[in-house]
């Protein structure tokens, strides 16, 4: 909002088509998996070779995007501690998130999600409603760059955001816990609304802040900034620690699927609740480095941490929905995914659009691969069955 103006309000809509296309295609099928974590389903309908693959490419994946909510989370309370270096304020913010957690367990953390959404439902309309009522810091021409947008982009993320969060684990693990099919879908369609409602609140009060002439260095600042500038001292305090809740809880649910994931996976023999915790520990330290030492521009990081999810696109649908498609076909398509995800970003990177070229052809590609490699590679089991069948008739 505070880069783009008005068209950034497109951007709130990316997570509605997203998470609506999860509600229609994905939310029934996972829950008639109904498993443990959404690496399981690879293992069940691949063999445990591709499961702890898909298992590896989803922790690679969480790992870039924890390390970015880290970055993203200090940035927000920076504005808060101006004097206190980067590497010692998340610390202190990974170290508190981590005792909430591991002291007060994951049913606090949901407790705690719960009452933070009741709140935001009063606080981000609150933060408009303020923003609003501010008066104009200098009465100047506002200009915003065309440069940070093309619709080339937004559809590429459009594309993008339709074919990973179908792959998402802390949703899985969501849609796992819902009492049926119904539940699970009508849950993931009430999230759309609410996700893009208070995404485009969120976005409009930038807007409102470059707007009344509020100068930043760092635009990746503009929603904390505009908190600090247009709140009384109560409700400011309120908010950061809202803002604070809400990203404990996300952090923790990914942490948890990460940890979830790699006991199921890789240490199915070694059971145990100390085990879950060390795990969890070492996950959220590792985001806590890599946030100070890799993540810049937090946006494009998140957007690149996708690539791993995306590969194992035609490997859930196809298990899904496509009888015929094989175990090699499934291995084809991901290794596809990744060479061409990565290629995309060697070659053309942010200033190229690399989103485009990986979105339309990259996505192709992962099908195109998928299917034909079923069809030229069929499963032993099914090629037996279908012989069969011809020799009947």
């Amino acid at each position: 909002g505070y880069i783009m103006g008005k068209k950034a309000f497109l951007f709130p809509l990316i997570f509605l088509i997203g998470l609506l296309f999860y509600a229609i295609i994905a939310a029934r099928k996972w829950k008639e998996f109904n498993g443990l974590s959404v690496a399981g389903f690879f293992t069940k309908k691949y063999g445990k070779n591709l499961g702890k693959i898909a298992s590896f490419l989803l922790i690679i994946s969480m790992i870039g995007f924890t390390s970015s909510y880290v970055k993203s989370l200090t940035l927000l309370f920076s504005e808060i501690f101006p004097y206190l270096n980067y590497w010692i304020l998340s610390f202190s913010l990974v170290f508190i998130i981590l005792l909430m957690c591991l002291r007060e367990g994951l049913v606090s953390i949901i407790r705690t999600d719960i009452l933070s959404f009741i709140l935001i439902l009063f606080i981000f309309p609150l933060i408009l409603f303020f923003a609003f009522k501010s008066p104009m810091q200098v009465d100047v021409k506002v200009e915003y760059s065309d440069s940070f947008f093309s619709f080339r982009f937004w559809i590429s993320l459009v594309i993008l955001t339709m074919f990973t969060y179908i792959l998402a684990p802390w949703y899985g693990q969501k849609i796992f816990a819902a009492k049926n099919k119904k539940t699970a879908t009508f849950a993931v369609i009430f999230s759309a609304i609410f996700v893009f409602i208070f995404y485009s609140l969120a976005v409009f009060t930038t807007y409102i802040l470059k707007e009344k002439g509020y100068i930043l260095s760092n635009p990746e600042k503009a929603y904390p900034m505009a908190i600090n500038i247009f709140l009384p001292i109560g409700l400011k305090g309120l908010s950061f620690a809202l803002l604070f809740a809400t990203s404990a809880t996300t952090l923790t649910g990914v942490y948890s699927a990460m940890s979830a994931m790699v006991i199921s996976d890789f240490l199915k023999e070694k059971k145990s609740a100390f085990q879950s915790k060390i795990i969890m520990i070492a996950f959220a330290f590792l985001s806590y480095f890599l946030s100070n030492v890799l993540i810049d521009k937090i946006f494009d990081k998140i957007i690149l941490a996708n690539i791993p999810i995306a590969a194992l696109s035609f490997a859930l649908l196809g298990g899904f929905y496509w009888k015929k498609t094989s175990i090699i076909g499934a291995y084809i398509s991901t290794i596809v995914g990744i060479v061409v995800g990565t290629l995309s970003y060697l070659i053309y990177r942010e200033e190229g659009i690399y989103t485009w070229v990986w979105a339309t052809w990259g996505i192709l590609l992962i099908f195109v691969s998928g299917i034909l490699g079923s069809i030229a590679f069929p499963d032993k089991k099914k090629a037996i069955e279908k012989l069969n069948a011809n020799e009947l008739l």
